[in-house]
C-alpha cells in the first residue's frame, strides 16, 4: 500500500511528532512538497504532504493561520509538517489550534531532520509500493493465463473478480452477457446492455465507466459499484466487451490485472487472419464438395471443425446485402449492434447465436455481397436472423433465404431452396423469408409483378375487348366454368344462363383465342391470368339504418382442375 502519515511517524530515522490531527495519520501520501508561498494552493494537486519553515508567515497568528490553513485542508492537501528550530523554536499555537480546527494533522519536523530525507523517504515507499504493484501484477497474470489456458473464460473471470474484489463479466459480440463471475453478477451485467452497445460503436480499444446503477434486483453490488467497460479485439472490430464492477476506483495491481483479462480475452475471441482465412477455405471446401454430391468426402474433410454438423439434420441460409444499405442494425436477438458492413454483422450475430446455444455452424463468404450458411437445425440461427417488419428488414441491409432441414446427401436441393427463398425476399420486401412458409401459402402472391400482370392482361385483352362491345360476357362466363372444373350445368347456374348458352360462350372463348380448353396447360394459365387480373374487392358498403333482404352468399370458386 502507498505511504501514510502514520508510516512516516513511525519511521524511525525521521523523528516526527504528531500536534494535531491524530485520527488522520492513515491518509495516504501521494507526494512530499516544500513550499514558502502565503497560498500554494494553485500549485498543489492533492495528497500531498506540504512542509514549510514559516519564513514568509505569520505563524503566530491565528487570524492569518485559520484562512491558511482552511485553503489546504480544501485542497485535499494530507498533512502540514513544520520545520522546528528554523523560524520557530516550536510549533505555535496559533498554528495548532487552525489545525485542529480544519481537522488537518500538523506534524513537527526536528531541525536534526532534513525537508529531503522526507522527500527520499517517500519516494522509497512509493517506489516499494510500485513494484509490489506491478509484482502483484505479474503474479495475477501468470494466474488468469493459465486459468484462460486450462478451463477457459468462466474461470478467467472467477479470478479477476476474486482479486479486484468485485465482479466481472464477458459480453460476445452481439453484447449478450455469455458469462460472469459470481452468478449474481448477470443481472448485473444484463442491465449494462445499452451502455455495451454505445461503447461497441467505438473503434477498439476503448473504455467507458460507468457508476451510481439502481439497485434493482437487490443482488450484492448493485447499489454503489463502479463499473469499467473495456472493449476487446483490434482494429475496427469488436469482438466483444469486458465488465469489471467493484465499490471503488482500481488500484494499481487490479489495475494490471484488469488489462491482463482483456489482453487474454481479445487473444481468446479474436482470432488470426491466417487461422481465419484457412478455416473459410475448409468452410467453402466442404461447401462444395455437399452441393457436388460428395457428402463422405465433405464428412472426411470437415473433421472434428464441422464434421458435428453433417451427422444431424441442418439448414442452408444464403444471405446477400442490399444494395445502398447504410449501417446495420442487428435483427431480433443480437443486441442491436451496428458495424460498417451488414454481411459482417450478420456473421457475427450467427457466430454469437450458435455460440450461446452449442450448435455448429459453417459461414462461407462468397465475395463481399454474398453468404452462405450451414447451420444446426437447433433453431438459434433462425432466431438470430429473424427481423420480420418492413422497417426492421430495411434497416437489416440483407436478405436472407432459408432452406427447410435437410442432410449431406440433399444440399443441392437445399441450396436450390435458399435461394428461390432468397429471391421471394428479394421481391417482397422482406429480411428472411423460409422455404417451407412458401408451400404454406399461395402461388399467387409470388405471381405479383409487373411482367405477369402483362403477360395476363395480353392474354385477356381480347376477351375483354369483346365484352367492351357488347356481344356477351365472356370472360365472367370462362371465370364461372373454370371455377365450376368444366361442369356446364353448375356454372350455368351460377350465371343464371342455360347450358347451352354458356357452350356457345366457351366456343367463342376458343375461336377468339385460338387455343383449345380441353388443353389443361390453356385452362391453367387463363385461370392464373383471371386470378392475377382479379379487381380488389370494394369495400363494404355502409350499412343503411332500413331493413334489406340477405344477401345470398357467394360460393367461393375452387381450384381448376387440370
Amino acid at each position: 500500500m502507498p505511504p501514510t502519515l502514520a508510516s512516516l511517524v513511525q519511521h524511525s530515522a525521521l523523528h516526527l511528532t504528531v500536534y494535531a490531527g491524530e485520527d488522520r495519520l492513515s491518509t495516504p501520501v501521494r507526494w512530499v512538497h516544500a513550499s514558502e508561498l502565503p497560498d500554494p494552493v494553485p500549485y498543489m494537486e492533492g495528497g500531498e504532504l506540504l512542509l514549510i519553515t514559516a519564513t514568509t508567515l505569520d505563524a503566530a497568528d491565528a487570524g492569518a493561520m485559520r484562512p491558511y490553513v482552511r485553503r489546504l485542508a480544501d485542497a485535499g492537501v494530507a498533512g502540514l509538517g513544520f520545520a522546528i528550530g528554523v523560524n520557530y523554536e516550536d510549533v505555535p499555537e496559533a498554528l495548532v489550534g487552525a489545525a485542529r480546527e480544519a481537522g488537518l494533522p500538523l506534524l513537527g519536523v526536528p531541525r536534526r531532520t532534513p525537508f529531503l530525507a522526507i522527500s527520499k523517504a517517500v519516494s522509497a515507499a512509493l517506489a516499494a509500493d510500485q513494484y509490489r504493484a506491478v509484482t502483484a501484477g505479474f503474479e495475477v497474470q501468470r494466474e488468469l493465463t493459465r486459468a484462460a489456458l486450462s478451463e477457459g473464460p468462466a474461470a478467467l473471470l472467477e479470478r479477476l473478480a476474486a482479486h479486484v474484489n468485485g465482479w466481472a463479466a464477458l459480453y460476445d459480440a452481439s453484447g449478450a452477457v455469455v458469462a460472469a463471475a459470481p452468478e449474481w453478477a448477470a443481472r448485473r451485467a444484463a442491465r449494462l446492455t445499452a451502455e455495451v452497445e454505445r461503447l461497441r460503436e467505438r473503434p477498439a480499444p476503448a473504455s467507458a465507466v460507468v457508476g451510481g446503477a439502481d439497485a434493482g434486483d437487490g443482488a450484492p453490488g448493485d447499489a454503489e459499484d463502479r463499473v469499467e467497460l473495456q472493449s476487446l479485439g483490434t482494429g475496427r472490430r469488436v469482438r466483444g466487451a469486458l465488465a469489471v464492477g467493484t465499490g471503488a476506483a482500481l488500484g494499481t495491481a487490479e489495475r494490471y490485472a484488469v488489462h491482463s483479462a482483456v489482453a487474454l480475452l481479445t487473444l481468446t475471441t479474436e482470432r488470426s487472419r491466417a487461422l481465419q482465412a484457412a478455416e473459410q477455405r475448409l468452410g467453402a471446401a466442404v461447401l462444395r464438395m455437399l452441393l457436388s454430391g460428395e457428402p463422405d468426402h465433405a464428412r472426411t474433410v470437415a473433421g472434428d471443425l464441422y464434421g458435428a454438423l453433417l451427422d444431424a439434420p441442418f439448414r442452408l441460409l444464403i444471405a446477400e446485402s442490399v444494395a445502398g444499405a447504410g449501417n446495420y442494425a442487428a435483427p431480433h436477438g443480437a443486441g442491436g449492434a451496428r458495424t460498417d458492413h451488414p454481411l459482417q454483422a450478420l456473421t457475427d450475430a450467427i457466430e454469437a447465436a450458435a455460440s450461446r446455444a452449442a450448435e455448429a455452424v459453417l459461414v462461407v463468404t462468397d465475395g463481399e455481397d454474398r453468404l452462405a450458411v450451414v447451420a444446426s437445425d437447433g433453431g438459434a440461427v433462425v432466431a438470430a436472423t429473424a427481423p420480420y417488419t418492413p422497417q426492421e428488414a430495411e434497416e437489416a441491409g440483407v436478405v436472407i433465404g432459408l432452406s427447410a432441414p435437410t442432410g449431406p446427401i440433399a444440399t443441392a436441393g437445399a441450396y436450390k431452396q435458399a435461394e428461390q427463398a432468397l429471391s421471394v425476399a428479394r421481391r417482397r420486401g422482406r429480411a428472411l423469408v423460409e422455404h417451407e412458409a412458401l408451400a404454406a401459402g399461395s402461388i399467387l402472391p409470388l405471381l405479383a409483378d409487373d411482367a405477369v400482370r402483362a403477360f395476363a392482361e395480353g392474354m385477356l385483352r381480347a376477351l375483354r375487348d369483346h365484352d367492351a362491345k357488347g356481344r356477351g360476357d365472356l370472360v365472367e362466363s370462362l371465370r364461372a366454368w373454370l371455377s365450376r372444373h368444366g361442369q356446364w350445368d353448375a356454372a350455368a347456374a351460377d350465371l343464371g344462363v342455360h347450358r347451352h348458352t354458356l357452350r356457345y360462350r366457351m366456343r367463342r372463348v376458343e375461336e377468339i383465342l385460338g387455343r383449345s380448353l380441353d388443353d389443361p396447360d390453356v385452362r391453367m394459365e387463363l385461370w392464373l391470368a383471371l386470378k392475377t387480373t382479379a379487381a380488389p374487392t370494394p369495400p363494404a358498403p355502409t350499412p343503411s339504418p332500413a331493413p334489406s333482404a340477405p344477401t345470398p352468399p357467394v360460393p367461393t370458386p375452387p381450384e381448376p382442375r387440370t
